[in-house]
């Protein structure tokens, strides 16, 4: 956000902790070349060409993510396909203007629309749009719909980066991202963290150019063409994270957290079934929250039931005793499913979704429930609801859970009615907690405080005021996880504050005692409550 004198040190903040010391490469030219122009007919088919390549680029991105980073990108694939939004580029086309320049000049009239809309989450995805703009681009003038190829360690700097351009990437060397807006909250950031990517957002204009770099995404900085005494400081301090990073992974060993003499369970996030065979998850008290969306990215059409029973199967085997929360699809909102979710509708994250959706579309999600029904016989399964605002919700569900019980059962298929539980992330429920017949509350933080502060997790500009610690959000936190103590009803937040150190105070003191986070983060928040239970927590 500001330079120091010599304007080569830059401070923004953290979206993903960690260090990456290498080359400086900048990913925001637009793409180059010419496209030489025939008949509005071979503009037409050149177009249709290049969006095909950049489909099927961009689906093979999904294809190899999975999980909610595929579901993530489902977006682009969507917009390639609508016809309506194509239409006004193939009009300009007949009128004689060339392939790249309709594209071009009819993205750029989209990414302004998006940039300058109220709805907050419209205007995240400019960075997609301009995402596709660059692919098609790319293809028409000659290249690939695929980005130019980033080197091994490379500090990556952008304005944005869209998830799709950050799978792109090949991190397996490092390296790090450095955005000069972007949120922490953003998708990519999500996907930063998921991987071990350190990300700094938000560091206004580096306009410098440069050969290499220092990333620290633990004081938040961006350093180019660091002098010997920069890189010195710069290494020792990466040398003393790994090492409080392996102090980290020997803590796992020890017995449970604990903290005001109470024990800290620590459960697992997963995207998919993959995600089990992280090094750390063999640690975790369990599965707090398994995402099914993943299921709707595997091939062509909706899963059927022995597709998703083999999943959930998979989980439970894993799992042992261990309990396992799976909630039931949460597509809507930025998750778009063709042949699933609603089109156009003017705010998708206040639209038809999760539960909504689920209960709008019973022959989907009869399927899901017949599959749960007969993996709840297996092992120790919890299924919650995601996006649940009325107690009315929740019976309409659970009704529908009843039936698709008594009728496997009818036809002698083993199948059990498993505890019920909700997604505590719409502020009306938060509010009315006590109304809701569930067996466990897991409270979204995400979505909560997206909701509660009127603020899109994704918009940097908006960043300390979705910041989840506002005290609003801590609130009805407190009020839901003392309602559970008075009832007798368990209550866990599986959200990203689970994870991320500088919560967990605030998290511990309103009296949660279960957190579900991701696998690379189970080391450091068990490191974290061990600092705290001994009093000598750090900033």
């Amino acid at each position: 956000m500001r330079a120091d004198l010599a304007r080569l040190a830059y401070r923004g903040r953290t979206a993903s902790i960690g260090f990456a010391h290498g080359p400086f490469v900048r990913v925001d030219a637009a793409p180059s070349g010419r496209h030489a122009s025939g008949t509005p007919e071979d503009e037409k088919r050149a177009l249709r060409a290049a969006l095909e390549s950049g489909g099927r680029q961009i689906a093979s991105l999904a294809h190899a993510a999975g999980g909610e980073a595929a579901q993530i990108l489902e977006f682009q694939v969507v917009l390639l396909d609508d016809e309506d939004f194509l239409d006004p580029v193939f009009a300009a086309i007949a009128a004689g203007a060339p392939a790249d320049a309709a594209w071009s000049s009819a993205l750029d009239e989209q990414i302004a629309d998006y940039n300058s809309a109220s709805d907050e989450y419209l205007q995240a995805r400019s960075s997609d749009l301009a995402d596709l703009r660059d692919r098609v681009l790319r293809t028409l003038r000659g290249g690939t719909a695929e980005a130019p190829k980033i080197p091994g360690g490379a500090v990556v700097c952008a304005e944005d980066l869209p998830p799709s351009r950050f799978l792109e990437i090949d991190w397996s060397n490092g390296g790090g991202v450095a955005l000069l807006r972007g949120s922490p909250t953003s998708h990519v950031a999500l996907l930063a963290r998921s991987r071990g990517i350190p990300m700094v957002v938000q560091l206004g204009t580096v306009a410098e150019p440069a050969q290499a770099a220092l990333l620290d995404g633990e004081r938040a900085t961006l350093e180019l063409d660091p002098s010997a005494q920069q890189i010195d400081v710069f290494e020792r301090r990466r040398d003393a994270h790994r090492k409080s990073r392996a102090a980290a992974h020997a803590i796992l060993r020890r017995p449970a957290a604990s903290w005001g003499g109470e024990k800290i369970k620590l459960l697992i996030n997963i995207q998919r079934v993959d995600d089990l065979d992280h090094v750390d998850a063999q640690y975790a008290d369990g599965v707090g929250l398994m995402r099914t969306e993943f299921l709707l990215g595997q091939g062509a059409g909706l899963p059927d039931e022995e597709t998703q029973y083999l999943a959930y199967d998979a989980v439970l085997r894993w799992a042992g005793n261990r309990p396992v929360t799976i909630r039931t699809f949460d597509a809507g909102g930025d998750k778009p499913v063709p042949g699933f979710t609603e089109d156009g509708e003017a705010n998708p994250f206040l639209g038809v979704r999760g539960l909504r959706l689920c209960l709008a579309r019973p022959d989907v999600f009869a399927v899901q429930l017949r599959a749960l029904a007969r993996a709840a016989t297996l092992g120790n399964l919890r299924v919650m609801f995601p996006m649940v605002t009325t107690p009315d919700e929740l019976e309409a569900a659970r009704s529908a859970f009843v039936d698709v019980v008594r009728a496997l059962q009818a036809r002698r298929i083993p199948a059990v009615l498993p505890e019920l539980g909700i997604m505590v992330e719409v502020p009306a429920a938060a509010l009315t907690i006590e109304r809701f017949k569930a067996s466990f509350f897991s409270i979204g933080s995400n979505d909560l405080a997206q909701y509660v502060t009127a603020c899109d997790r994704t918009n940097g500009t908006l960043g300390k005021l979705s910041d989840p610690l506002q005290p609003a959000v801590l609130e009805l936190i407190g009020r839901t996880v003392d309602y559970g103590r008075r009832a007798g009803i368990s209550v866990s937040l599986c959200g990203e504050m689970a994870g991320d150190p500088r919560c967990i105070p605030a998290l511990l003191s309103c009296g949660l005692r279960e957190l579900s986070v991701n696998p690379s983060a189970l080391a450091q928040v068990k490191q974290t409550i061990d600092r705290l239970s001994r009093g000598d927590a750090r900033d």
